[in-house]
């Protein structure tokens, strides 16, 4: 191991190479505290496609695994260290290498930042969609690696709906091109969409081609109150049946409602609110007032307590800091574990209230925020972590919540990705057919397990 440590400060330098204990381990797992978690051999931060290329081939002649990284902000384990690895974080590849204005596209590589990415593309006039609600700090490669979505998939889709193509360092040291820069382009296999969303386990991307849209306008805002959350629900269906897409269409659940009131200080719904809905259209002019004109139609007809619209751009930021809040409101009570089940949209209503059964059983609290535009619901639980009975009872409901998601029809994850934490849940969501095509691509690609072993599915 020490000649592995050796070759690679040969070929990155000293300063990129890091074995100190406190320093691996604090590059040894992401966001979510429940996904196993080892300590690595060594944390390495090269700065272009050629070091990264180096490090694959050292740890690969040696049979060391290496687990790619980003900044760190996921929520499934997928960047979590496993003993003996080399960690690759890829935060020093931060360049913006082309804003092609008149093509509508960005070329970056993976450590940029989302919001940095998406202020230098509005200065052009144009616009990057995927909006994870770490954007401020998560990065380009994560997002890519994780299929990352965000608040305003209902109208632009999730990570992969805004990427052309990329470069990927794969087993063999070898570099990888996917993909295109032109609008339309079916050539061969879509390998693209083949590494998004394969959280590290297939090769390390270094550069992402991705595609751009004219700026939106300064979007408009609705907040409807609901007495119950199946009202809420109710309005959901009927806005998606309408035909009507907003840029953003998210709920809250009244145990998230009171949670942000303590920590915002203010009234955030009418009292008895048992759910929040709130809808933005960025289309502009008469053509947003009428979108939410209908928006609020339905809520009304559901039978929404208040609703109310404004085209104030600070009071629309306002409301939705509302929903951002939600996960800093629920610190006051405990630690917060959050899970990420996508259901049909016709069944959040039953997410939610299955959700309160859950935490009834298992003596837990649990808020349930997410976006209702897409089905994607985040229930969160908050737990004391000293207490280890309470801790456990916290993982019974998370695997206890994943059920029902499935019960209802829907997916174990919408953008949070399988990691190490929901890896049976994959297996019993694909069925051993789609289990076995996985291990058939990863053996293909990768023959050795070098990447991320472990992570998503067992080869065995």
């Amino acid at each position: 191991m020490n000649a592995v440590v050796q070759a690679l400060q040969d070929a990155l330098g000293t300063d990129s190479v890091r074995v100190d204990p406190d320093v691996t381990a604090s590059y040894s797992r992401d966001m979510m505290p429940l996904a196993p978690v080892g300590q690595p051999l060594a944390v390495v931060f090269p700065e272009n496609a050629e070091q990264v290329q180096a490090v694959v081939r050292i740890c690969g002649g040696a049979g060391v695994p290496i687990v790619p990284r980003g900044a760190g902000s996921g929520l499934s384990g997928a960047a979590n260290a496993i003993d003996g690895c080399v960690v690759l974080v890829t935060t020093r590849m931060n360049a913006i290498l082309e804003i092609d204005q008149d093509n509508r596209l960005a070329v970056v590589e993976p450590g940029v930042v989302n919001l940095d990415l998406r202020d230098a593309v509005e200065k052009h006039g144009l616009f990057y969609p995927p909006d994870p609600s770490s954007y401020d700090w998560c990065s380009i490669g994560g997002n890519l690696s994780t299929n990352a979505g965000g608040l305003c998939c209902v109208k632009y889709g999730v990570t992969t709906d805004s990427v052309l193509g990329l470069e990927v360092v794969l087993a063999d040291g070898s570099l990888l091109k996917t993909g295109r820069r032109t609008v339309k382009g079916v050539a061969g296999y879509d390998l693209t969409k083949l590494f998004i969303g394969s959280e590290g386990t297939l090769g390390v991307i270094t550069k992402a081609t991705l595609a751009l849209r004219p700026l939106p306008q300064a979007p408009a805002t609705l907040v409807a109150a609901f007495s119950t959350t199946a009202a809420a629900g109710v309005a959901v269906t009927s806005i998606v049946r309408s035909g009507t897409v907003p840029s953003l269409m998210e709920i809250m659940d009244s145990v998230s409602i009171k949670a942000v009131e303590q920590h915002l200080k203010t009234e955030v719904g009418p009292p008895g609110c048992e759910a929040l809905l709130l809808c933005q259209s960025d289309s502009g002019g008469e053509v947003a007032r009428l979108e939410l004109e209908k928006v609020e139609l339905a809520c009304q007809a559901a039978g929404a307590d208040m609703t109310y619209v404004t085209t104030d751009l600070a009071e629309g930021k306002m409301l939705l800091t509302a929903r951002r809040a939600v996960l800093t409101a629920l610190e006051v009570y405990g630690a917060w574990l959050t899970d990420d089940v996508c259901v049909p949209r016709t069944a959040i209503a039953d997410l939610i209230a299955g959700c309160q059964v859950i935490s009834e059983r298992n003596d837990v609290k649990i808020a349930v925020v997410g976006h209702a535009g897409d089905g994607n619901m985040h229930p969160t639980l908050v737990y004391n972590p000293a207490d280890s009975d309470e801790f456990a009872r916290a993982r019974v409901a998370f695997d206890e919540i994943l059920e029902l998601g499935l019960g209802l029809g829907g997916t174990v994850t919408g953008e949070h990705g399988i990691g190490k934490i929901k890896r049976e849940w994959l297996a019993r969501e694909i069925g051993p057919v789609g289990l076995a095509v996985h291990r058939s691509i990863k053996q293909a690609l990768d023959p050795g397990n070098l990447f991320n072993p472990g992570s998503m599915f067992a080869m065995e």
